[in-house]
């Protein structure tokens, strides 16, 4: 049962996301309000420390403490519907993470569109991942995370680095992971009207600013078309009244069609994301089971 913070939270919730239609704002307009408020309400949790640096022109932050192992690393990629989001609004939640799983997070601000459309983020994730390669982390040592687009992002980047024939991260945690960006999913009209954030409206115009000329369909921006053949296991949340549980429930069932070992929890009474908010009693429980499959999984 929704914790009584849950109901309340939702309700604010909405109540933002019908006050600020980002659905009819341009992306680069709402991009600043939220990264704005991000910086106004964001808190890192104690003991937690960000290293700034720059790699290959691109933006990262490290997140660690002095616990988390050295030789472990866990690359974030935030959501924002590939157009929206940075370090600033995802850099508490990872933090979070990281200190439930006790290994150092590595978060890129990859490039968005629609200035950066497809395939730009997945590049400078497969760059980034290299860059890890090339410092000395063995691919058995790195997860790849991210929440909605950043999930799908995951998902993407490691398709193509398995047709690449290139070593695969340890495993893949998706929370919310936006997968079929033709919104195809029974969830987006049986949602439509319980999802407190996202309304399919705002999805379809940040799918088709991402995807530019190429199509919807596409498996490397929908990831749900692809055969899973050769993955890793694969670590996904989703709440059960948000419009993209559909993209969830196809993903996993993709998975493990092709043998991927898939573990997947629907959150009753869960929109988009819930994880990033730090007071919610079901955002705490959630990370923690993400920390708990980082740590119980064998090369960690």
């Amino acid at each position: 049962m929704p914790s009584v913070s849950s109901y309340f939270i939702k309700k604010g919730i909405k109540a933002g996301a019908k006050k600020l239609k980002l659905e009819e704002k341009k992306i680069e307009e709402s991009r600043q309000i939220i990264d704005s408020f991000a910086r106004k309400f964001s808190k890192l949790p104690k003991n937690c420390k960000v290293e700034k640096i720059q790699i290959e022109g691109i933006y990262a932050e490290w997140i660690l403490n002095n616990q988390t192992k050295e030789d472990k690393v866990i690359l974030y990629l935030h959501g924002g519907g590939y157009g929206y989001c940075s370090a600033e609004t995802h850099r508490s939640l990872a933090a979070r993470i990281m200190m439930e799983a006790g290994v150092k997070v590595l978060m890129p601000e990859y490039r968005l569109a629609p200035e950066h459309p497809f395939p730009a983020a997945i590049e400078d994730t497969i760059m980034i991942y290299r860059w890890l390669l090339k410092q000395g982390y063995d691919s058995s040592n790195i997860i790849f995370a991210g929440d909605s687009a950043g999930g799908g992002l995951s998902v993407s980047a490691t398709l193509e680095l398995r047709d690449l024939s290139e070593s695969l991260p340890a495993a893949l945690v998706c929370l919310s992971p936006w997968v079929d960006l033709t919104s195809s999913g029974v969830s987006y009209r049986e949602n439509r009207e319980k999802d407190p954030y996202l309304v399919e409206e705002l999805v379809r115009k940040t799918a088709q600013a991402y995807a530019a000329d190429e199509s919807l369909d596409n498996r490397l921006i929908s990831p749900v078309f692809a055969d899973f053949s050769g993955f890793p296991p694969m670590f996904i949340q989703v709440g059960s009244i948000e419009i993209l549980l559909s993209d969830a429930e196809l993903l996993a069932n993709k998975a493990r069609q092709a043998g991927v070992e898939v573990h997947l929890k629907v959150w009753e009474g869960k929109w988009h994301v819930w994880q990033i908010s730090n007071k919610l009693p079901e955002a705490k429980k959630a990370v923690k089971e993400i920390g708990n499959f980082v740590r119980q999984f064998s090369h960690y």
